[in-house]
């Protein structure tokens, strides 16, 4: 299981591709392209380790560990039985499949899926739960049959830490991507007047604080036969945080979302660089020190006819960034452009629209103001 290599895809939230492959260039998986809604590379178990480790806008990381051709579920059943499955799968491990096809001339997934699950049954010793942690996900395109298996588990967005989640929440993974498309890298203050869980003020010191997202939590791969603990140990250990030079807040009206923010700042060991306040946005003062980012999710009023007060909103905030805020760039996320509008902010053109709780949004930034 040490040096083969395949195929390892990254599961990216639609919109957040080209941004996730950046991010996976930075961090020295080489080859990283995007292909067909993620992102994908050529690496060996390790690198499978150290992407749920430290990629931050990965959804999910799959090991595409074998492909084969099938015409009929004959085929499949006779290809299923020959296929590799001890490379994965101990000998009395329970284990879940999720079949998807398309294009095939085997159209019927839950039939395809039979035939693996007897298969791996049959000739690996396999358990077959629904239940299962362990999730093997095969796609049949255009006759192709490709097995890949789920090393991540939960979603990468569960970092460990957050345990209270506002009205709105955005996910981790989206919000460290929307950061890095406004050109935050860790070394400027973020400042989030909205910040409700505090998940941008969090991701941003955790950034700038150099900590991996994956470092608290537990992974499907460990579950693995040829999973090295050691070496998984040692790659944990090569991560070394340091103390960020800049400060990160956050402020929201709602005393709840304020004693939650702390908490969850608390759980990811960031809280001697982020200080949270409750106050309304009329009240927003800028910060001593040196210009930054000023990040948004403001609430998008989903429903027709809560819109009048949100506008008045978006054009109170605009102004207060105007006035305190010269130099900083700010970063608004929001399914509504005439709200983005009403901020009067100078926006630089949007790019692709982000799927988000069942909304498109897009993230509206500006250049210094």
């Amino acid at each position: 299981m040490d040096n083969e290599t395949f195929e390892i895809y990254l599961v990216a939230t639609p919109g957040l591709e080209t941004v996730l492959c950046e991010e996976a260039r930075e961090c020295g998986f080489a080859g990283a392209a995007v292909t067909d809604g993620g992102v994908a590379f050529t690496g060996g178990w390790p690198d499978v380790w150290r992407a749920n480790l430290v990629l931050r806008g990965a959804t999910r990381v799959l090991a595409r560990i074998g492909s084969f051709r099938a015409f009929h579920l004959a085929q499949l059943d006779k290809r299923s039985r020959k296929f590799d499955w001890a490379q994965v799968i101990r000998r009395g491990q329970a284990v879940k499949v999720e079949v998807t096809t398309k294009k095939s001339k085997i159209y019927h997934a839950g039939a395809a899926a039979q035939r693996i699950e007897r298969a791996l049954v049959e000739e690996a010793g396999a358990e077959v739960s629904a239940e299962a942690p362990l999730r093997l996900l095969v796609r049949i395109d255009d006759n192709l049959v490709t097995v890949s298996v789920d090393s991540t588990g939960p979603s990468l967005h569960k970092r460990g830490h957050k345990e209270f989640v506002g009205k709105a929440p955005m996910r981790e993974t989206m919000a460290a991507m929307f950061l890095r498309q406004c050109g935050y890298h860790g070394s400027e203050p973020v400042l989030d007047p909205m910040c409700g869980s505090g998940t941008f003020v969090i991701e941003a010191a955790e950034i700038a604080a150099g900590l991996a997202p994956g470092r608290t939590r537990r992974f499907s791969f460990e579950e693995l036969p040829g999973f090295d603990p050691a070496a998984w140990e040692g790659l944990r250990a090569g991560v070394q945080p340091v103390v960020p030079e800049a400060r990160f807040y956050g402020s929201d009206r709602d005393d709840g979302a304020i004693r939650g923010a702390q908490a969850n700042a608390e759980r990811a060991g960031v809280t001697d660089w982020c200080s949270f306040t409750r106050g309304a946005v009329a009240d927003l003062q800028r910060p001593d020190g040196p210009p930054g980012l000023v990040m948004i999710n403001p609430p998008y009023g989903a429903r027709i006819g809560n819109k009048k007060p949100l506008f008045a909103l978006h054009n109170a905030l605009g102004q207060v960034l105007k006035e305190r805020f010269h130099g900083w760039r700010v970063g608004i996320i929001t399914s509504d452009g005439g709200l983005a509008k009403a901020t009067g902010l100078p926006f630089l053109p949007t790019g692709a629209p982000v799927a988000h709780g069942g909304l498109k949004v897009q993230l509206y930034r500006t250049e210094a103001l």
